[in-house]
């Protein structure tokens, strides 16, 4: 079973997710919290595998919430929700080692994907939210430059990159590259590896950042 705690200061979203998780025979909730200090204090006793984490609460924010939960149990998968498409507090959510980030509109079925994701150590970014990450802060970078790491990716590497900034989950890469999940699964492991990134956030920075992928 995945273990999850759920962190929202809004009770009816907690109990609408409560009610999406319990629907999936391998993830149990077992823990939840209103706030970011109780999310701290929540995760350090029951140590689950995941923590949904909203990135705007009262007092301790999602943001500091991240790094004092990964500091104190480094092995938890912390996955942001977040209303807003555009949300600066996110991108510092990433910096402070959560996994990925969700909109809290997103599906049933891919709010239980993105669980299953990060719980098996693999990055979720919801494309809706990337798009406009990317239009705020890549734009800010510096004109494009040679990066002698993509070099080191072959032609479907290159691809599996591009659909990496474009948002798309393993599944979402399959599909477009009519390729069993289990091989798109390996393909980013393998570009992660070879551009010496962490996660997915990383890897979709140097995509713009080299101008594989553009803005729009």
């Amino acid at each position: 079973m995945i273990r999850v705690v759920l962190a929202d200061d809004d009770p009816l979203l907690l109990a609408g997710v409560k009610v999406v998780l319990g629907t999936a025979g391998d993830i149990e909730v077992v823990g939840d919290a209103c706030d970011g200090l109780v999310a701290v204090a929540t995760a350090a006793q029951l140590r689950p595998d995941v923590l949904l984490m909203d990135v705007r609460m009262p007092g301790v924010d999602g943001v500091e919430a991240t790094k004092r939960v990964l500091a104190a149990c480094p092995s938890v998968a912390v996955l942001v929700l977040t209303t807003f498409r555009h949300d600066e507090y996110v991108w510092g959510a990433l910096r402070a080692g959560a996994r990925g980030f969700l909109l809290k509109r997103a599906s049933p079925e891919r709010l239980i994907d993105a669980v299953r994701t990060v719980a098996a150590g693999e990055s979720v970014l919801d494309p809706a939210v990337t798009g406009d990450l990317v239009d705020r802060f890549v734009r800010q970078l510096p004109a494009p430059v040679t990066d002698p790491r993509l070099a080191r990716l072959t032609d479907r590497e290159t691809q599996v990159l591009r659909l990496i900034a474009l948002g798309n989950t393993n599944a979402e890469i399959a599909e477009s590259l009519v390729i069993a999940e289990s091989t798109a699964k390996t393909h980013v492991k393998r570009v992660l590896a070879k551009i010496g990134v962490r996660d997915r956030a990383q890897a979709v920075v140097v995509a713009y950042r080299t101008g594989l992928v553009t803005p729009g």
